[in-house]
């Protein structure tokens, strides 16, 4: 009796175990989760060995560390790890997968660990146990069933021995699995995530495929009729999609949307290897799309936050397309090509070299990459003067992705995201940081005074990162610059369609763009924040002149004192007829001319200044030279405090002649601007020097005038005067005739 007990209790025993891994397994027949690697009839069941590292590596630097009195396994230091390079996209998905489902059983594997006793019969580094636990789930989801290794394969000596360990201590594995699924009652392992975990695995399922049309590389015409040559059927709505279909989505108007079930067949018709159709999210997709309207007007664009080449590739796509709309609708063309800035930041160099490889490929012309973040650039910076819309995607807790694995590749996001979506919730730490990073960045963007629009994009579910930052941001706003034009939410174009239930989702959607997540696409928040700008309003000179003496800016002068105006009764020399310009059309000083003429004018004094008194004797010599008798004694010298002669005129004089000079080309009948000179300095006085003025002779006879004008005395000036000599000398230079002395005697004086 015993040995048939035993020989019928030894297949029980094998068949229970067999029945354990089946029902063990971390992926349960009716889980809707795919498994980590698609295996085929050609495929080899696991991965490979550089997956394995790499999806240990992904989850030693993302996972969540515990209290040292807490801790029952440590996987060694953070810094010390260093993520390596994917050789392909395929084995990339397959570590961020291996690597995202350990973080979401990581409790369930420590406990297996633990009350398996594996860590204590096998001891190994921290280092090495974060690929244990990446090994451990591998196993579980294929049921311990030893890879088959093929021959092209690199074998990693450190993976391979972890690996037998395991296969070696699978029976404890599997009982200790089997004791904590009673524990916690769980019927499927999946139980054990929390439920907001598990409906985003249901809907990561039945997400659809959504590629926007690449309008730098080619159009709609084009990318409809290859989609109908290679048997595809556009149908109206995505309730429709099935097989080989197609439809437009009903927000973004180059968005197609496709089943994801046809992939393999979008990719055999080379729209997708040729850039003409470009994979991304909707959630991605629906920022370049609200900026089409607001770059109708003109003007560059500013980009900042987390993105990828794909959204910069969507947003030159975009920019282009509405100036050649606008050209369509017959407004005025924009003379200069609309230029899109990508804000970088601390971006390593391989990034960059990528990023740029990435526009290229996708046919961008008019990006222009900067190395700074949005918060050190200036707002006076000259090369964002055109900047007229900010796009601003700054970085979230992605809580409305569904996908996040896909999305985190897609977007180049950050892995260390992972840790929060495998727990279902941010920690409020952590979103109170992301929080005041994106009011930080939206309060800088709207500093800028040049832009008129600002849009903001998120993929959360919180408000602490979506309602609350506008109105902090608005609120502030108004506080910091009161004087300038204020920012209102305003609604954008993407809602023209969107119809609304009740009025309480009509009032928040008329601020506010929320997709919320479902079956067919992830979530997405926007928010469009415009300013009406004053117009430039161009002053005369008069009106500048009346404010700042409003002001005391002219320091006691009358504005009027500062225009110079020909009286009407001179007239210059008037030019042809053809060459006539109206007192409209003529230009005025421009403020390059009144820097030309004062640099004039300081050159001319300073020359007058180191100008020797012998050069200004003989120029005024060159007009008028006095006998000896006409030169001016000693006594006369000696009046003039005994200075050498200066110059016919002064400084002062010469430097207003200079003036006059240089405003008289202006028209006859317009008042002309001119910049006074420089005032003294208070406590400096400027000392005259006394000067000599001599008239020439007058060139007439005694015998003309009658004797009292010959035998005037002379001019005597007063004692105040002394610094002027005054000297009229007639000596006789002719006499008259004696036929006309009579005669002329007769002649009355001149009135």
């Amino acid at each position: 009796m015993v040995r048939k007990s035993g020989a019928v209790r030894r297949p029980l025993k094998h068949c229970s175990q067999i029945s354990a891994l089946k029902q063990l397994s971390l992926l349960d027949r009716d889980s809707p989760e795919p498994p980590v690697i698609q295996i085929g009839p050609d495929e080899s069941p696991g991965c490979t060995d550089r997956v394995y590292l790499h999806a240990a590596a992904i989850f030693q630097s993302s996972h969540l560390e515990k209290p040292a009195t807490h801790r029952l396994i440590s996987y060694g230091k953070r810094s010390e790890v260093s993520v390596p390079d994917a050789r392909d996209e395929a084995s990339q998905r397959a570590a961020y997968q291996l690597a995202f489902k350990t973080l979401k059983y990581h409790q369930l594997l420590e406990d297996v660990l633990m009350d398996s006793c594996f860590c204590f019969s096998h001891p190994m580094p921290d280092s090495s146990m974060s690929l244990v636990v990446v090994l451990l789930t591998d196993l579980l989801d294929r049921k311990f069933l030893p890879r088959r290794q093929s021959a092209n394969q690199e074998a990693v000596k450190l993976v391979r021995e972890v690996e037998a360990c395991l296969l070696r201590f699978k029976t404890k594995l599997v009982a200790s699995l089997a004791r904590c699924r009673i524990k916690h009652d769980l019927l499927t392992l999946d139980r054990i995530l929390p439920e907001n975990i598990r409906h985003r695995q249901e809907r990561e399922t039945h997400l659809l495929l959504y590629t926007w049309i690449n309008t730098l590389l080619s159009s709609v015409e084009e990318v409809s009729e290859v989609l109908h040559t290679s048997g595809f059927v556009r149908v109206k709505s995505v309730g429709q999609l099935e097989g080989r279909t197609f439809c437009k989505d009903q927000h973004c108007h180059d968005l197609l949307v496709f089943p994801n079930s046809v992939k393999r067949e979008l990719s055999d018709t080379r729209l997708l290897s040729d850039c003409r159709l470009v994979i991304q999210d909707k959630s991605c997709c629906l920022g370049p799309c609200a900026l089409h309207p607001l770059l109708a007007a003109g003007g560059d664009v500013l980009m900042a936050g987390c993105f990828s080449a794909q959204t910069v590739a969507h947003v030159s796509a975009a920019a282009l397309s509405a100036s050649a709309h606008t050209l369509t609708e017959g407004h005025t063309p924009n003379t200069y090509s609309q230029t899109v800035f990508v804000c970088l930041g601390d971006a390593p160099q391989s990034h960059k070299e990528e990023l740029q490889n990435s526009l290229s490929k996708l046919g961008c012309k008019n990006v222009q990459l900067l190395s700074a973040s949005l918060e050190s650039l200036e707002v006076c910076d000259v090369r964002l003067l055109k900047v007229t819309v900010l796009f601003l995607m700054p970085a979230c807790s992605l809580s409305a992705v569904s996908n996040p694995v896909d999305y985190i590749m897609q977007e180049k996001r950050d892995p260390r995201l992972l840790l929060d979506l495998s727990q279902g919730s941010v920690s409020p730490e952590k979103l109170q940081t992301l929080a005041a990073q994106q009011r930080k960045e939206l309060q800088h963007a709207v500093h800028f005074p040049q832009v008129r629009a600002v849009l903001y994009s998120t993929c959360s579910v919180y408000s602490e990162e979506n309602e609350e930052v506008l109105q902090t941001v608005l609120s502030q706003t108004q506080e910091d610059l009161p004087t300038a034009p204020p920012y209102s939410l305003s609604c954008p174009a993407l809602l023209q369609d969107c119809s609304t239930e009740d009025e309480e989702s009509e009032e928040m959607k008329s601020r506010f763009f929320t997709l919320e997540p479902s079956d067919h696409n992830n979530g997405c928040f926007l928010a469009l924040l415009t300013r009406q700008l004053q117009p430039d309003v161009k002053e005369t000179p008069q009106e500048v002149l009346a404010r700042a003496a409003a002001k005391g800016l002219l320091d006691g002068l009358h504005p009027n004192q500062l225009i110079k105006k020909q009286p009407r009764g001179r007239r210059s020399h008037r030019a042809p007829a053809n060459q006539r310009r109206s007192v409209k059309t003529r230009p005025h000083v421009t403020r390059s001319d009144q820097s030309l003429v004062a640099e004039f004018l300081n050159r001319e004094m300073k020359a007058s200044q180191s100008e020797p008194a012998l050069g200004k004797s003989r120029i005024a010599a060159h007009f008028d030279k006095p006998t000896s008798s006409q030169c001016p004694s000693k006594s006369n010298l000696s009046r003039t405090d005994s200075a050498p002669s200066s110059a016919p005129f002064s400084s002062s004089h010469r430097l207003s002649r200079l003036v006059t000079a240089a405003v008289s080309t202006n028209d006859d009948h317009s008042s002309i601007l001119v910049t006074p000179p420089p005032a003294v300095p208070k406590g400096r006085h400027e000392v005259l020097r006394p000067a000599t003025i001599s008239f020439p002779p007058v060139l007439f006879s005694n015998s003309v005038f009658p004797q009292r004008w010959s035998q005037a005395p002379p001019f005597h000036p007063s004692p105040t005067h002394s610094h002027m000599q005054w000297r009229v000398r007639t000596p006789p230079l002719f006499q008259a005739p004696s036929l006309f002395r009579g005669r002329l005697k007769q002649l009355r004086p001149w009135l």
